[in-house]
């Protein structure tokens, strides 16, 4: 298989997706599980002895379950995925701080003009040439050079950018997928919890009720753990929304004060 038909983004998923499996997994194994054992085992012998004594509520007791392990995992990936698309994006933001078309101004750009200004555009380095803002001027002096319309050029240019806005509204489609998927492995939590509850009615008939509160605390704290989780990963997402929706506005802004006002078809 040609490696250039591999999409690099999904690479990155997929690699970010087992690197954040391996390292949450390995922390719950090596710290979280054996202190929330510990401190378990401490507040119940507490517990015995003292029959007004009041279980703390630890960290390690709130996540030690595998559903707070599964949202952890899955918010981890999320911001992955968001700190590769904001890297991208700041990369082309800075595209905008650069004269990629030098136009003085009160210079007129005309139709036969086109041609220096496209070879300007694609001296740049094919990393930088396949970026939004190049596409765009490129395009739109290709576009102006066959029609000598600067109408044309513009809704040319419009299209472009609304085009890469829903390009870039669709990408945040798996991210917002994981945000809802972490407080759905939450209330899969309650429910195992509850169920547990359920299953140790009859000991908590008899007078313990040791395991009914402990499974109880399954059941809340998943869906705690995976609601902070949720809200946190929301604002962030908001946030890289905000960022894309500044790129393309911004994009068509440069486009527009920078090249097609100069232009002049006759």
């Amino acid at each position: 298989m040609n490696r250039k038909n591999i999409p690099v983004e999904f690479v990155f998923q997929l690699f970010a997706l087992i690197i954040a499996i391996i390292i949450v997994h390995a922390f719950y194994v090596s710290v979280v599980r054996p202190n929330a054992a510990q401190i378990i085992a401490e507040q119940t012998a507490a517990a015995a002895v003292d029959p007004d004594y009041v279980r703390e509520r630890r960290v390690s007791v709130l996540i030690k379950d595998m559903e707070q392990e599964a949202c952890f995992i899955l918010g981890l990936w999320a911001l992955a995925i968001m700190g590769y698309k904001t890297v991208k994006i700041l990369a082309e933001r800075r595209l905008l701080d650069v004269d990629l078309v030098p136009v003085a101004e009160g210079m007129r750009i005309l139709p036969e003009d086109t041609r220096e200004f496209a070879r300007q555009l694609q001296a740049l380095p094919d990393e930088s040439q396949r970026m939004l803002l190049p596409r765009a001027l490129l395009n739109a002096l290709r576009r102006f050079s066959t029609t000598r319309s600067v109408q044309d050029v513009s809704s040319s240019t419009r299209d472009i950018y609304e085009s890469e806005a829903d390009r870039l509204e669709s990408e945040l489609s798996m991210i917002r997928y994981i945000s809802w998927a972490i407080p759905s492995i939450g209330f899969i939590g309650t429910v195992r919890g509850i169920g547990e509850a359920l299953a140790q009615a009859d000991k908590a008939v008899q007078g313990d009720i040791a395991g009914v509160t402990q499974s109880l605390g399954v059941a809340f704290n998943s869906t705690f753990i995976a609601l902070l989780i949720s809200i946190f990963l929301m604002f962030l997402v908001h946030q890289l929304q905000l960022l894309q929706e500044r790129l393309v506005f911004d994009g068509e802004t440069y486009c527009n004060d920078k090249l097609i006002r100069h232009m002049k078809a006759d």
